[in-house]
Protein backbone atom coordinates (compact mmCIF):
# COMPACT_ATOMS: atom_id res chain seq x y z
CA UNK A 1 0.00 0.00 0.00
CA UNK A 2 2.93 2.34 0.66
CA UNK A 3 4.19 1.80 -2.89
CA UNK A 4 0.70 2.61 -4.19
CA UNK A 5 0.62 5.83 -2.17
CA UNK A 6 4.04 6.89 -3.44
CA UNK A 7 2.95 6.29 -7.05
CA UNK A 8 -0.23 8.29 -6.50
CA UNK A 9 1.76 11.07 -4.87
CA UNK A 10 4.10 11.13 -7.85
CA UNK A 11 1.11 11.43 -10.17
CA UNK A 12 -0.28 14.33 -8.12
CA UNK A 13 3.11 16.04 -8.26
CA UNK A 14 3.03 15.58 -12.05
CA UNK A 15 -0.40 17.24 -12.21
CA UNK A 16 0.76 20.09 -9.98
CA UNK A 17 3.90 20.81 -12.02
CA UNK A 18 2.28 20.59 -15.44
CA UNK A 19 -0.89 22.45 -14.45
CA UNK A 20 1.09 25.40 -13.14
CA UNK A 21 3.80 25.08 -15.76
CA UNK A 22 1.52 25.76 -18.72
CA UNK A 23 0.42 28.99 -17.01
CA UNK A 24 3.74 30.01 -15.46
CA UNK A 25 4.94 32.44 -18.13
CA UNK A 26 1.72 34.45 -18.02
CA UNK A 27 1.57 34.47 -14.23
CA UNK A 28 5.13 34.91 -12.94
CA UNK A 29 7.37 34.94 -16.02
CA UNK A 30 9.30 38.04 -17.11
CA UNK A 31 6.27 39.22 -19.12
CA UNK A 32 3.72 37.85 -16.65
CA UNK A 33 1.39 39.51 -14.18
CA UNK A 34 3.80 39.35 -11.22
CA UNK A 35 7.31 38.56 -12.54
CA UNK A 36 9.14 36.39 -10.06
CA UNK A 37 12.60 37.79 -10.85
CA UNK A 38 11.51 41.25 -9.73
CA UNK A 39 9.97 39.68 -6.62
CA UNK A 40 13.23 37.96 -5.70
CA UNK A 41 15.23 41.12 -6.24
CA UNK A 42 12.82 43.12 -4.09
CA UNK A 43 13.04 40.55 -1.29
CA UNK A 44 16.83 40.54 -1.49
CA UNK A 45 16.94 44.32 -1.16
CA UNK A 46 14.51 44.23 1.76
CA UNK A 47 15.78 41.24 3.73
CA UNK A 48 19.39 40.97 2.67
CA UNK A 49 20.91 37.53 3.18
CA UNK A 50 17.83 36.42 5.13
CA UNK A 51 15.93 36.41 1.84
CA UNK A 52 17.62 33.15 0.83
CA UNK A 53 15.97 31.36 3.76
CA UNK A 54 12.69 33.26 3.74
CA UNK A 55 12.26 32.56 0.00
CA UNK A 56 13.68 29.02 -0.37
CA UNK A 57 13.98 28.44 -4.12
CA UNK A 58 16.58 27.11 -6.51
CA UNK A 59 15.65 29.99 -8.80
CA UNK A 60 18.02 32.18 -6.78
CA UNK A 61 20.74 30.55 -8.90
CA UNK A 62 19.41 32.07 -12.13
CA UNK A 63 16.13 34.00 -12.28
CA UNK A 64 15.09 33.71 -15.90
CA UNK A 65 12.21 32.40 -18.02
CA UNK A 66 14.32 29.46 -19.15
CA UNK A 67 15.11 28.56 -15.55
CA UNK A 68 11.40 28.70 -14.69
CA UNK A 69 10.56 26.35 -17.56
CA UNK A 70 13.44 24.04 -16.66
CA UNK A 71 12.23 23.90 -13.05
CA UNK A 72 8.67 22.78 -13.74
CA UNK A 73 9.72 20.42 -16.53
CA UNK A 74 12.30 18.81 -14.24
CA UNK A 75 9.65 18.54 -11.53
CA UNK A 76 7.26 16.82 -13.93
CA UNK A 77 10.02 14.41 -15.03
CA UNK A 78 10.90 13.51 -11.44
CA UNK A 79 7.21 13.00 -10.70
CA UNK A 80 6.91 10.55 -13.59
CA UNK A 81 9.98 8.71 -12.31
CA UNK A 82 8.19 8.29 -8.97
CA UNK A 83 5.03 7.08 -10.73
CA UNK A 84 6.94 4.35 -12.56
CA UNK A 85 9.09 3.46 -9.55
CA UNK A 86 12.50 4.65 -10.76
CA UNK A 87 14.54 5.91 -7.80
CA UNK A 88 11.22 6.63 -6.12
CA UNK A 89 12.38 8.23 -2.86
CA UNK A 90 15.05 10.33 -4.53
CA UNK A 91 12.58 11.41 -7.21
CA UNK A 92 10.01 12.44 -4.58
CA UNK A 93 12.68 14.33 -2.64
CA UNK A 94 13.53 16.23 -5.82
CA UNK A 95 9.82 16.93 -6.37
CA UNK A 96 9.61 18.36 -2.86
CA UNK A 97 12.52 20.74 -3.43
CA UNK A 98 11.27 21.84 -6.85
CA UNK A 99 7.64 22.31 -5.77
CA UNK A 100 8.79 24.33 -2.75
CA UNK A 101 10.91 26.40 -5.13
CA UNK A 102 7.83 27.21 -7.21
CA UNK A 103 5.62 27.92 -4.21
CA UNK A 104 8.24 30.29 -2.81
CA UNK A 105 8.11 32.53 -5.90
CA UNK A 106 4.50 31.95 -6.98
CA UNK A 107 3.20 34.77 -4.77
CA UNK A 108 -0.62 35.06 -4.97
CA UNK A 109 -0.85 32.31 -7.56
CA UNK A 110 0.74 29.54 -5.48
CA UNK A 111 -0.64 30.27 -2.04
CA UNK A 112 -3.48 27.76 -1.77
CA UNK A 113 -3.90 25.22 1.01
CA UNK A 114 -3.48 22.24 -1.32
CA UNK A 115 -0.16 23.62 -2.48
CA UNK A 116 1.26 23.41 1.04
CA UNK A 117 -0.61 20.17 1.78
CA UNK A 118 1.31 18.62 -1.10
CA UNK A 119 4.56 19.86 0.46
CA UNK A 120 3.72 18.48 3.89
CA UNK A 121 2.61 15.12 2.52
CA UNK A 122 5.64 15.08 0.23
CA UNK A 123 7.99 15.73 3.14
CA UNK A 124 6.56 12.84 5.16
CA UNK A 125 6.62 10.58 2.10
CA UNK A 126 10.39 10.74 1.90
CA UNK A 127 10.57 8.87 5.23
CA UNK A 128 7.43 6.74 5.02
CA UNK A 129 7.42 3.03 5.82
CA UNK A 130 5.06 0.69 7.67
CA UNK A 131 6.50 1.40 11.12
CA UNK A 132 3.96 2.65 13.70
CA UNK A 133 5.44 6.13 14.15
CA UNK A 134 5.53 6.94 10.45
CA UNK A 135 2.08 5.56 9.71
CA UNK A 136 0.70 7.56 12.61
CA UNK A 137 2.31 10.74 11.32
CA UNK A 138 0.21 10.46 8.17
CA UNK A 139 -2.89 9.75 10.24
CA UNK A 140 -2.10 12.84 12.28
CA UNK A 141 -1.89 14.85 9.07
CA UNK A 142 -5.28 13.70 7.79
CA UNK A 143 -6.72 14.28 11.29
CA UNK A 144 -5.45 17.87 11.34
CA UNK A 145 -6.64 18.53 7.82
CA UNK A 146 -10.20 17.43 8.57
CA UNK A 147 -10.56 18.49 12.21
CA UNK A 148 -9.12 21.98 11.76
CA UNK A 149 -11.41 22.53 8.78
CA UNK A 150 -14.44 21.64 10.87
CA UNK A 151 -13.54 23.35 14.14
CA UNK A 152 -12.50 26.46 12.22
CA UNK A 153 -16.04 26.79 10.90
CA UNK A 154 -17.41 26.82 14.44
CA UNK A 155 -14.75 29.12 15.87
CA UNK A 156 -15.19 31.64 13.04
CA UNK A 157 -18.58 32.62 14.44
CA UNK A 158 -20.12 32.55 10.97
CA UNK A 159 -23.92 32.32 11.53
CA UNK A 160 -24.41 30.44 8.27
CA UNK A 161 -22.44 27.49 9.58
CA UNK A 162 -24.00 27.65 13.01
CA UNK A 163 -27.60 27.75 11.73
CA UNK A 164 -26.81 25.01 9.17
CA UNK A 165 -27.62 27.12 6.09
CA UNK A 166 -24.05 27.32 4.74
CA UNK A 167 -24.51 24.64 2.09
CA UNK A 168 -27.53 26.45 0.67
CA UNK A 169 -25.05 29.08 -0.58
CA UNK A 170 -21.98 26.95 -1.25
CA UNK A 171 -22.75 25.43 -4.62
CA UNK A 172 -23.22 28.71 -6.46
CA UNK A 173 -20.70 30.82 -4.54
CA UNK A 174 -17.68 28.46 -4.61
CA UNK A 175 -14.86 29.52 -6.92
CA UNK A 176 -15.42 27.13 -9.83
CA UNK A 177 -18.58 25.02 -9.60
CA UNK A 178 -19.26 22.07 -11.89
CA UNK A 179 -22.54 21.47 -13.77
CA UNK A 180 -23.68 19.15 -10.98
CA UNK A 181 -23.46 22.09 -8.56
CA UNK A 182 -26.28 23.79 -10.50
CA UNK A 183 -28.56 20.82 -9.78
CA UNK A 184 -27.49 20.60 -6.16
CA UNK A 185 -28.33 24.27 -5.70
CA UNK A 186 -31.95 23.57 -6.68
CA UNK A 187 -32.53 21.19 -3.76
CA UNK A 188 -34.68 22.36 -0.81
CA UNK A 189 -33.33 24.13 2.25
CA UNK A 190 -34.00 21.09 4.45
CA UNK A 191 -31.61 19.02 2.36
CA UNK A 192 -28.92 21.70 2.55
CA UNK A 193 -29.25 21.86 6.33
CA UNK A 194 -28.87 18.10 6.55
CA UNK A 195 -25.73 18.10 4.42
CA UNK A 196 -24.29 21.00 6.44
CA UNK A 197 -24.76 18.85 9.54
CA UNK A 198 -23.04 15.99 7.69
CA UNK A 199 -20.07 18.26 6.97
CA UNK A 200 -19.70 18.99 10.69
CA UNK A 201 -19.91 15.30 11.57
CA UNK A 202 -17.40 14.36 8.88
CA UNK A 203 -14.93 17.10 9.80
CA UNK A 204 -15.20 17.26 13.60
CA UNK A 205 -16.45 13.90 14.91
CA UNK A 206 -15.21 11.45 12.28
CA UNK A 207 -11.48 12.34 12.63
CA UNK A 208 -11.56 10.83 16.12
CA UNK A 209 -12.42 7.50 14.47
CA UNK A 210 -8.98 7.62 12.87
CA UNK A 211 -7.49 6.50 16.19
CA UNK A 212 -10.08 3.75 16.77
CA UNK A 213 -9.70 0.00 16.17
CA UNK A 214 -9.48 -1.17 12.57
CA UNK A 215 -13.14 -1.62 11.61
CA UNK A 216 -14.26 1.66 13.15
CA UNK A 217 -11.26 3.43 11.63
CA UNK A 218 -12.23 2.08 8.21
CA UNK A 219 -15.71 3.55 8.64
CA UNK A 220 -14.13 6.92 9.35
CA UNK A 221 -11.99 6.59 6.24
CA UNK A 222 -14.96 5.80 4.00
CA UNK A 223 -16.96 8.73 5.38
CA UNK A 224 -14.01 11.03 4.67
CA UNK A 225 -13.67 9.64 1.16
CA UNK A 226 -17.41 10.11 0.56
CA UNK A 227 -17.15 13.78 1.57
CA UNK A 228 -14.19 14.28 -0.74
CA UNK A 229 -16.05 12.67 -3.65
CA UNK A 230 -19.04 14.96 -3.08
CA UNK A 231 -16.75 18.01 -3.11
CA UNK A 232 -14.94 16.69 -6.19
CA UNK A 233 -18.15 16.14 -8.17
CA UNK A 234 -19.61 19.57 -7.43
CA UNK A 235 -16.52 21.81 -7.45
CA UNK A 236 -13.15 22.13 -9.17
CA UNK A 237 -10.58 21.99 -6.37
CA UNK A 238 -7.57 20.95 -8.45
CA UNK A 239 -5.74 17.94 -6.89
CA UNK A 240 -6.90 18.64 -3.32
CA UNK A 241 -9.60 15.96 -3.10
CA UNK A 242 -7.42 13.36 -4.79
CA UNK A 243 -4.59 14.04 -2.35
CA UNK A 244 -6.92 13.85 0.64
CA UNK A 245 -8.28 10.50 -0.56
CA UNK A 246 -4.72 9.27 -1.04
CA UNK A 247 -3.88 10.20 2.56
CA UNK A 248 -6.83 8.06 3.67
CA UNK A 249 -4.86 5.00 2.52
CA UNK A 250 -2.98 5.21 5.82
CA UNK A 251 -6.26 4.64 7.67
CA UNK A 252 -6.50 1.22 6.01
CA UNK A 253 -2.85 0.32 6.65
CA UNK A 254 -1.86 -1.69 9.69
CA UNK A 255 1.55 -0.70 11.09
CA UNK A 256 4.06 -3.51 11.42
CA UNK A 257 6.15 -3.89 14.51
CA UNK A 258 9.51 -5.50 14.09
CA UNK A 259 13.21 -5.08 14.65
CA UNK A 260 14.46 -1.65 13.67
CA UNK A 261 17.96 -0.24 13.56
CA UNK A 262 18.97 2.38 16.07
CA UNK A 263 19.26 4.86 13.22
CA UNK A 264 15.69 4.10 12.12
CA UNK A 265 14.37 4.49 15.65
CA UNK A 266 16.27 7.73 16.14
CA UNK A 267 14.98 9.09 12.85
CA UNK A 268 11.40 8.18 13.72
CA UNK A 269 11.70 9.79 17.14
CA UNK A 270 13.21 12.97 15.71
CA UNK A 271 10.58 13.16 12.97
CA UNK A 272 7.73 12.56 15.39
CA UNK A 273 9.09 15.08 17.88
CA UNK A 274 9.58 17.74 15.23
CA UNK A 275 6.12 17.32 13.71
CA UNK A 276 4.46 16.92 17.10
CA UNK A 277 6.03 20.06 18.54
CA UNK A 278 5.24 22.25 15.58
CA UNK A 279 1.71 20.98 15.00
CA UNK A 280 1.05 21.30 18.70
CA UNK A 281 2.08 24.93 18.42
CA UNK A 282 -0.36 25.38 15.54
CA UNK A 283 -3.10 23.85 17.68
CA UNK A 284 -2.37 26.37 20.47
CA UNK A 285 -2.53 29.27 18.03
CA UNK A 286 -5.85 28.07 16.82
CA UNK A 287 -7.37 28.29 20.29
CA UNK A 288 -5.66 31.52 21.33
CA UNK A 289 -3.41 29.97 23.97
CA UNK A 290 0.02 31.51 24.42
CA UNK A 291 2.81 29.45 22.88
CA UNK A 292 5.43 27.92 25.19
CA UNK A 293 8.86 29.62 25.33
CA UNK A 294 10.62 29.28 22.02
CA UNK A 295 7.49 28.06 20.21
CA UNK A 296 6.99 31.26 18.23
CA UNK A 297 10.63 31.38 17.18
CA UNK A 298 10.50 27.75 16.04
CA UNK A 299 7.35 28.34 14.02
CA UNK A 300 8.90 31.38 12.37
CA UNK A 301 12.08 29.46 11.57
CA UNK A 302 10.38 26.56 9.81
CA UNK A 303 7.55 28.56 8.20
CA UNK A 304 9.39 29.17 4.88
CA UNK A 305 9.68 25.40 4.34
CA UNK A 306 5.87 25.00 4.40
CA UNK A 307 6.10 21.47 5.78
CA UNK A 308 3.86 22.10 8.81
CA UNK A 309 0.69 24.04 8.11
CA UNK A 310 -2.72 24.93 9.43
CA UNK A 311 -5.77 24.06 7.37
CA UNK A 312 -9.37 25.11 7.14
CA UNK A 313 -11.38 25.60 3.94
CA UNK A 314 -14.47 27.83 3.85
CA UNK A 315 -14.41 28.65 7.56
CA UNK A 316 -16.58 31.65 6.62
CA UNK A 317 -19.19 30.91 3.98
CA UNK A 318 -19.52 33.36 1.08
CA UNK A 319 -23.24 34.04 0.56
CA UNK A 320 -23.01 36.20 -2.58
CA UNK A 321 -21.09 35.71 -5.80
CA UNK A 322 -19.58 38.94 -7.16
CA UNK A 323 -17.88 38.45 -10.52
CA UNK A 324 -15.47 40.83 -12.21
CA UNK A 325 -16.06 41.41 -15.91
CA UNK A 326 -13.07 43.01 -17.65
CA UNK A 327 -13.83 45.18 -20.68
CA UNK A 328 -11.72 47.00 -23.25
CA UNK A 329 -12.52 49.81 -25.67
CA UNK A 330 -10.85 51.42 -28.66
CA UNK A 331 -12.73 54.72 -28.28
CA UNK A 332 -13.90 54.92 -24.66
CA UNK A 333 -17.55 54.56 -25.73
CA UNK A 334 -17.98 51.03 -27.06
CA UNK A 335 -16.86 48.31 -24.66
CA UNK A 336 -16.18 44.63 -25.30
CA UNK A 337 -15.71 41.95 -22.63
CA UNK A 338 -12.77 39.61 -22.27
CA UNK A 339 -13.83 36.02 -21.61
CA UNK A 340 -11.96 33.88 -19.10
CA UNK A 341 -11.46 30.20 -19.71
CA UNK A 342 -13.32 28.83 -16.73
CA UNK A 343 -14.80 31.40 -14.37
CA UNK A 344 -18.38 32.57 -14.94
CA UNK A 345 -18.81 35.16 -17.67
CA UNK A 346 -21.32 34.46 -20.42
CA UNK A 347 -24.70 33.57 -18.93
CA UNK A 348 -25.34 30.70 -21.34
CA UNK A 349 -22.01 28.95 -20.71
CA UNK A 350 -22.16 25.89 -18.47
CA UNK A 351 -19.87 25.65 -15.44
CA UNK A 352 -16.76 23.65 -16.42
CA UNK A 353 -15.19 20.41 -15.26
CA UNK A 354 -11.51 21.26 -15.12
CA UNK A 355 -10.03 19.53 -12.03
CA UNK A 356 -7.37 18.36 -11.37
CA UNK A 357 -6.04 21.28 -13.44
CA UNK A 358 -6.21 24.61 -11.61
CA UNK A 359 -6.62 27.78 -13.70
CA UNK A 360 -4.85 30.04 -11.23
CA UNK A 361 -5.87 33.38 -12.74
CA UNK A 362 -9.54 32.39 -12.71
CA UNK A 363 -9.21 31.42 -9.05
CA UNK A 364 -7.58 34.71 -8.12
CA UNK A 365 -10.36 36.61 -9.88
CA UNK A 366 -12.80 34.98 -7.44
CA UNK A 367 -10.82 36.28 -4.47
CA UNK A 368 -10.34 39.71 -6.03
CA UNK A 369 -14.10 40.10 -6.48
CA UNK A 370 -14.59 39.71 -2.71
CA UNK A 371 -12.32 42.72 -2.10
CA UNK A 372 -11.35 45.83 -4.06
CA UNK A 373 -8.56 46.28 -6.57
CA UNK A 374 -6.47 48.31 -4.10
CA UNK A 375 -6.21 45.13 -2.00
CA UNK A 376 -5.12 43.15 -5.05
CA UNK A 377 -2.18 44.92 -6.61
CA UNK A 378 -1.64 42.03 -9.01
CA UNK A 379 -4.97 42.97 -10.59
CA UNK A 380 -3.61 46.39 -11.55
CA UNK A 381 -0.66 44.67 -13.22
CA UNK A 382 -3.07 42.36 -15.02
CA UNK A 383 -5.03 45.32 -16.42
CA UNK A 384 -1.81 46.95 -17.60
CA UNK A 385 -0.78 43.76 -19.40
CA UNK A 386 -4.10 43.77 -21.25
CA UNK A 387 -3.52 47.37 -22.34
CA UNK A 388 -0.11 46.31 -23.60
CA UNK A 389 -1.56 43.30 -25.40
CA UNK A 390 0.92 40.97 -23.71
CA UNK A 391 0.67 37.56 -25.44
CA UNK A 392 1.77 35.53 -22.38
CA UNK A 393 -1.10 36.95 -20.34
CA UNK A 394 -3.66 36.85 -23.15
CA UNK A 395 -3.03 33.12 -23.51
CA UNK A 396 -4.52 32.68 -20.04
CA UNK A 397 -7.88 33.90 -21.37
CA UNK A 398 -10.47 32.16 -23.53
CA UNK A 399 -11.33 35.12 -25.75
CA UNK A 400 -9.52 38.34 -26.64
CA UNK A 401 -11.93 40.84 -28.25
CA UNK A 402 -8.96 42.82 -29.62
CA UNK A 403 -6.95 40.34 -31.72
CA UNK A 404 -5.39 42.91 -34.04
CA UNK A 405 -4.31 45.59 -31.57
CA UNK A 406 -4.73 46.07 -27.81
CA UNK A 407 -7.49 48.38 -26.58
CA UNK A 408 -6.86 52.00 -25.81
CA UNK A 409 -8.91 51.85 -22.61
CA UNK A 410 -9.58 49.16 -20.04
CA UNK A 411 -12.03 48.89 -17.15
CA UNK A 412 -13.72 46.29 -14.95
CA UNK A 413 -17.28 46.05 -13.73
CA UNK A 414 -18.67 43.85 -10.98
CA UNK A 415 -21.87 41.84 -11.20
CA UNK A 416 -23.68 39.66 -8.69
CA UNK A 417 -24.11 36.20 -10.23
CA UNK A 418 -26.44 33.43 -9.16
CA UNK A 419 -27.59 30.18 -10.68
CA UNK A 420 -30.79 30.19 -12.70
CA UNK A 421 -33.71 27.98 -11.64
CA UNK A 422 -35.51 25.16 -13.36
CA UNK A 423 -37.35 26.56 -16.38
CA UNK A 424 -35.02 29.56 -16.83
CA UNK A 425 -32.76 29.95 -19.83
CA UNK A 426 -29.02 29.65 -19.36
CA UNK A 427 -26.96 28.70 -16.32
CA UNK A 428 -26.48 32.10 -14.69
CA UNK A 429 -28.29 35.36 -14.14
CA UNK A 430 -26.63 38.53 -12.97
CA UNK A 431 -27.16 42.04 -11.62
CA UNK A 432 -24.86 44.96 -12.48
CA UNK A 433 -23.27 46.50 -9.38
CA UNK A 434 -21.14 49.16 -11.07
CA UNK A 435 -17.45 49.78 -11.58
CA UNK A 436 -14.78 47.68 -9.95
CA UNK A 437 -11.83 49.29 -11.70
CA UNK A 438 -12.17 52.71 -13.42
CA UNK A 439 -11.54 53.19 -17.13
CA UNK A 440 -7.82 53.87 -17.70
CA UNK A 441 -5.34 53.99 -20.56
CA UNK A 442 -1.57 53.61 -20.72
CA UNK A 443 -1.25 57.38 -20.95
Amino acid sequence: MIRTFLRVLGFLYFIAFTSFGVQASGLIGSHGIVPYAAYLEGMRQTLGRAAYWEIPTVLWIHASDRALIALWVAGAACALAAVFGYGQRAALAACLVLWLSLCAVGQEFLSFQWDVLLLEAGFLAIFVDDSPVRVWLFRWLIFRLMFFSGIGKLLSGDPNWRNLTAMSYHYQTQPLPTPLAWYMQQLPLGFHKAETAFVFVAEIAVPFLFVAPRRIRHIGAWITIALQLLILLTGNYTFFNFLTIALCLFLFMEPKRGPRTNLHRAGSAALAGFIGLTTGALFLELFGIELPPGGGALMHWIAPLRIVNSYGLFTVMTINRPEIIVEGSADGANWQAYEFRYKPGGLMRAPPVVAPHQPRLDWQMWFAALENYQQNRWFVNFMRKLLEGEPAVLRLLAYNPFPNAPPKYIRARVFLYEFTRFGDKGWWRREDKGLYFPAVSLK
